[in-house]
């Protein structure tokens, strides 16, 4: 052998297997195989079943010797060298090994896909990692050091954890693969074409990208995507991470890593993904569809790639847009919508209604606030001030009380166009106010399932034992609480929630 320490396996795995492989393949009896790896045996001796993920050379050499002794035994005492001697034999002389010489020419990584065609189903991730191994290999460069220090972080089990997206499901470092080369090459990428879309990137851009380069571009956007995934840390990406989360977005994931790596001033990235959560925020409030969002931030990319990504420019490109299925709603749309009907439920989802009053509890506090930041968030619902079901509980202006049956009848002749008597009018009112904007609170979790559909009076006492929220100062203020308060109360969040998602400059 030229290199001993390479030749004595004719066969290795991938880099993070390799050191379990040794040990596995160098023991030479079963007892050695339990010493070097304790923790996969029981007291027994046997091989763990459950709750164990053994290293796979073990758990392979383990299967094959206890296949291969069940065999030989079961014929009994006088059988069994015979068998045993037709198993070495069947080995030695009708297992077929191939062998296959490179020439200087010859790309392993396509004789490898090739050869895999109809073979073990592999994730576009390891079609990727091999890419970039034989790579390092073709190039001279130190592999196992490459691994080391640039690809084993990714077979950490945040890499690999599956992720949702609509109807597909996949491991976080396909999504994260996607959002990359999408950032890098300023195109859509298909998530089922990835390892195509890898190799564009590697190849077909002028000279191709060394291994190590390819590694360290992916490191790159590493950290900021772990930051906008988890929403931890204080980097403008790790905020609009916190702040996107609950609109399901991932649409704009790739402008956001691209506008982190940039490297601009914090400032300027802040004020551009402002911009972005503004866009997502009023046209959901709007009742907007999502349909286009892929295509309209594949063009968002089109137009910065290869510059610096500035606001004025986002701005500009995001404001021109027109039409239902693009525009950026402004503030006269906007204020419509938040003080219309049909909000939540409605338009909105909770987690989408509670993230935004969480924006506005904190805008309303100021430096002189004792609790500058919204603390607990983890522990407050949604409430509607004015319940879902407030039959029981709420009066109507003249004293007289409703039912489901004339929630419905009012509702059936409005949809008509035909006039409505007075008492019906105001049924019909109320249960248009009770999912505005403005009839929506935070309160700890605790309070709000213990006040379920009850009248206000109960409500305003419990706010006043246990709320500290800025969102329910004015609710304390007030006596009582009607179709007016509700109006009034979303004029006032609308002037927070103006400032807070701005919209386009006209």
């Amino acid at each position: 052998m030229e290199r001993p320490e390479i030749e004595v396996f004719k066969l290795w795995p991938t880099f993070r297997d390799r050191p379990t492989f040794r040990l596995a393949m160098e023991a030479k009896t079963r007892e050695e195989l339990r010493e070097r790896f304790p923790a996969s045996f029981t007291q027994g001796g046997n091989l763990r079943k459950i709750g164990d993920d053994h290293p796979p050379a073990l758990e392979a050499i383990w299967f094959f010797n206890e296949r291969l002794t069940a065999w030989a035994d079961s014929g009994g005492e006088a059988e069994h060298a015979r068998r045993i001697t037709a198993a070495i034999e069947a080995t030695l002389g009708d297992l077929n090994i191939v062998s296959i010489s490179l020439g200087e020419e010859d790309d392993a990584q396509v004789i490898f896909e090739t050869l895999n065609g109809h073979g073990a189903q592999l994730h576009a991730t390891d079609l990727i990692r091999n890419f970039v191994f034989m790579r390092a290999d073709r190039e001279g460069t130190a592999a196992g050091e490459l691994y080391d220090s640039l690809w084993s972080p990714f077979e950490a089990a945040f890499w690999s954890e599956e992720q949702r997206r609509g109807r597909l499901k996949r491991p976080r470092l396909e999504w994260f693969m996607q959002t990359s080369l999408q950032a890098e090459l300023g195109e859509e990428i298909d998530v089922g074409r990835l390892y195509v879309g890898y190799r564009r990137f590697a190849l077909e851009r002028g000279a191709p990208v060394s291994a190590s380069d390819q590694l360290k571009t992916l490191d790159r956007y590493a950290g900021h995507y772990r930051q906008l995934i988890n929403g931890a840390g204080d980097d403008p990406i790790a905020r609009f991470g916190r702040r996107v989360a609950p609109w399901d977005v991932s649409t704009a994931h790739a402008l956001a890593l691209l506008i982190a790596k940039s490297g601009g001033p914090p400032a300027d990235q802040a004020e551009m993904f402002d911009d972005i959560v503004s866009y997502f925020v009023r046209r959901a409030v709007c009742g907007l569809t999502t349909k286009s969002y892929n295509k309209i931030f594949v063009q968002q990319l089109k137009q910065v790639a290869g510059a610096l990504p500035t606001p004025a420019a986002l701005h500009a490109s995001l404001a021109k847009l027109d039409g239902d299925a693009s525009r950026w709603p402004r503030d006269d749309e906007f204020r419509k919508s938040w003080l219309g009907a049909g909000a939540y439920p409605g338009r909105l989802g909770a987690a989408q209604v509670k993230a935004m009053l969480v924006e506005i509890e904190a805008a309303m506090r100021t430096a002189k606030t004792e609790e500058p930041f919204v603390l607990g968030v983890d522990s407050l619902d949604v409430d509607h001030i004015l319940p879902t079901n407030w039959f029981e509980h709420w009066a109507l202006p003249d004293g007289s009380r409703a039912t489901d049956a004339d929630a419905d009848q009012a509702n059936r002749i409005s949809r008509s166009e035909q006039p409505l008597s007075a008492r019906l009018a105001a049924v019909h009112r109320r249960e248009l106010a009770k999912a505005q904007m403005g009839n929506l609170t935070l309160l700890h979790y605790g309070v709000n399932r213990s006040l379920q559909h009850r009248e206000f009076e109960k409500k305003w006492k419990e706010l006043f034992a246990h709320s500290n929220l800025h969102l329910n100062r004015e609710l304390m203020l007030r006596p009582a609480w009607d179709e007016d308060g509700i109006d009034q109360r979303g004029r006032s969040g609308f002037e927070f929630a103006r400032q807070i998602w701005r919209g386009p400059r006209s």
